[in-house]
C-alpha cells in the first residue's frame, strides 16, 4: 500500500496526480525549484522538499536530489508525471533500488522504448506496422524524414524534399540530436505528409491484462507539438480503429509495458505506421478519463500496488476535445512574467500548473493549462471549449488563446479534416 507519494515533476501534472491522492487517502510531496517555490503545486502538496536552482538540470532532472526528498521526508512512491525523468530507464531502476514504490513501466520496458531505432525493429518484429528505415546514401524516392533516435518534441527531426539537401539536413539533425539528448543518431524514413496523427491508450498490470482505452486525434501541431487533441478520432473507421487497437496491444506485450501508456501511429487512408510509445501517462489523458469515465492516475497507483484490472476497458460515451492553453505569441514565443488574472469559465475540465498572480517563469514549459470539453457529441463539445476559451479572463501574459480559437472554429476542423500539416503555412488554418 502506498501511503506517502511524492511527485518529481511540477506545475499541472504534479497538481493532477496531488488531486486523485487526495480522494484516496495518500500523502503527498512536492519538490520545487527556486522559481517554483510560490507554485500552486506547492502549496497543495502536504510535504515539499526544496531543489536548489533555477535549470531543469540542477532540479527536477537531479535524480539524486529526488531520492533524497523521498528519504527526508519518508515517501515510499514516486510518480514522475511527464517529461523530465519520466522516462528515464536508470532513475526507475534507481527508485525501486531504493525499496521505493515506482508508479510507472519496467525499466526495461522504458529502456526499449529510448531509442526510436531499436523501437522500430522491436515493434516490427511484433508484428506491429512500420515504415522501412531508409540507407541516407540511396534512400530512394523524395520526400523524407530525418529523426533523432533519442528524445522528442521535434527536435533533431527534418523534413527533405531534394537528394541535394539529404546530406546538409542529416548533419544537422545529428549535431541537434547530440546537443539536445546527449546522443547524434539519427535515421532516415519516407515522409507521409497529410497524414493524421492517432495515438492509442494502453494500461496493462503485472496480470497479463492489456487495454486498448480507445484513441486519440493528434494531428494538430506546431514543431511537432500537439495543440488541440480529441478522443474519438473523427477520421478513422471502425475497422481502422480495431486495428489500431490491436497493434497498440501487441506493442505493449512486446516491451512488456505495464502501467499507462500512448502508442502512437501515423495513419493516411488505410496505411498505418508505428510513430512511437510513451511509456508513462501522456499531456492529453483527460479526454480519454471523460469519454471512458476513468481516472488513469488512480489505475497507474492501483497497477503499482499489484492490482488487476477487469478483463475489458470500460466503454466509450460521447466525445472530449482539449485545447493547451500557452503564453506564447504569435510566432509560438514563449512569454514570461506575471500571469495577473485567470480564470476559465463554463462547463469544461481545467487542469491548471497557474492561478491567479502565478509568475510564469523562463526556464520551463510554457503551457499554464489543459482546458477540455465533453458532450454527447463531437459539436457540443467543440462548442462547450469555444465558448470558454472565448469568456476566459487572461491578464498580464500574452497567451494562444486566439489560435486556439481559430483552430476550433475552422471549417476544416469542425468537418474533422485534420492533419499533421493543419497549422503548416499551406494548411486548412491558412488557405
Amino acid at each position: 500500500m502506498i501511503t506517502r507519494l511524492l511527485v518529481a515533476n511540477r506545475g499541472e501534472i504534479a497538481r493532477r496526480v496531488f488531486r486523485t491522492c487526495r480522494s484516496l487517502g495518500i500523502s503527498t510531496v512536492a519538490v520545487h525549484s527556486d522559481p517554483d517555490a510560490g507554485a500552486p503545486h506547492v502549496a497543495e502538496a502536504d510535504l515539499a522538499v526544496r531543489l536548489p536552482g533555477a535549470h531543469p538540470s540542477e532540479t527536477y532532472l537531479d535524480a539524486g536530489l529526488i531520492l533524497a526528498a523521498c528519504r527526508a521526508t519518508g515517501a515510499d512512491a514516486v510518480h514522475p508525471g511527464y517529461g523530465f525523468l519520466s522516462e528515464n530507464a536508470e532513475f526507475a531502476q534507481a527508485v525501486l533500488d531504493a525499496g521505493l514504490v515506482w508508479v510507472g513501466p519496467p525499466p526495461a520496458a522504458i529502456a526499449a522504448m529510448g531509442s526510436k531505432v531499436a523501437a522500430k525493429r522491436l515493434m516490427a518484429e511484433a508484428g506491429v506496422p512500420v515504415l522501412p528505415s531508409l540507407d541516407p546514401a540511396a534512400p530512394g524516392g523524395f520526400p523524407l524524414l530525418v529523426k533523432a533516435s533519442a528524445g522528442g518534441g521535434g527536435r533533431g527531426m527534418r523534413i527533405v524534399r531534394e537528394p541535394g539537401e539529404l546530406a546538409r539536413e542529416v548533419e544537422s539533425a545529428r549535431r541537434e540530436a547530440a546537443a539536445a539528448f546527449g546522443d547524434g543518431t539519427v535515421f532516415v524514413e519516407p515522409l507521409l505528409e497529410a497524414a493524421r496523427h492517432v495515438e492509442v491508450q494502453v494500461v496493462s498490470d503485472r496480470h497479463g491484462t492489456v487495454w486498448a482505452l480507445g484513441e486519440r486525434e493528434c494531428s494538430v501541431q506546431r514543431r511537432h507539438q500537439k495543440v488541440v487533441e480529441e478522443c474519438p478520432s473523427p477520421g478513422i473507421s471502425a475497422g481502422l480503429r480495431e486495428h489500431l487497437f490491436e497493434a497498440a496491444v501487441r506493442a505493449a506485450r512486446a516491451v512488456g509495458h505495464v502501467g499507462a501508456g500512448t502508442v502512437e501511429f501515423l495513419v493516411k487512408g488505410d496505411r498505418v505506421a508505428f510513430l512511437e510509445m510513451n511509456t508513462r501517462i501522456q499531456v492529453e489523458h483527460p479526454v480519454t478519463e471523460l469519454v471512458h469515465g476513468v481516472d488513469l492516475v488512480r489505475l497507474q497507483l492501483e497497477i503499482a500496488e499489484g492490482a488487476a484490472l477487469p478483463a475489458s476497458p470500460p466503454e466509450p460515451a460521447g466525445h472530449a476535445v482539449e485545447a493547451r492553453l500557452y503564453a506564447e505569441d504569435d510566432g509560438h514565443l514563449p512569454q514570461t512574467g506575471v500571469l495577473r488574472r485567470f480564470e476559465v469559465p463554463g462547463d469544461v475540465r481545467v487542469d491548471a500548473g497557474v492561478e491567479s498572480g502565478s509568475v510564469v517563469s523562463p526556464y520551463y514549459d510554457a503551457m499554464l493549462a489543459k482546458v477540455v470539453a465533453h458532450g454527447s457529441s463531437r459539436g457540443e463539445a467543440v462548442r462547450r471549449l469555444v465558448t470558454a476559451l472565448r469568456r476566459a479572463k487572461l491578464h498580464g501574459l500574452t497567451t494562444n488563446r486566439d489560435l486556439l480559437v481559430r483552430i476550433l472554429t475552422n471549417p476544416a476542423f469542425l468537418a474533422g479534416d485534420t492533419h499533421t500539416g493543419f497549422l503548416a503555412p499551406d494548411g486548412p488554418l491558412h488557405t
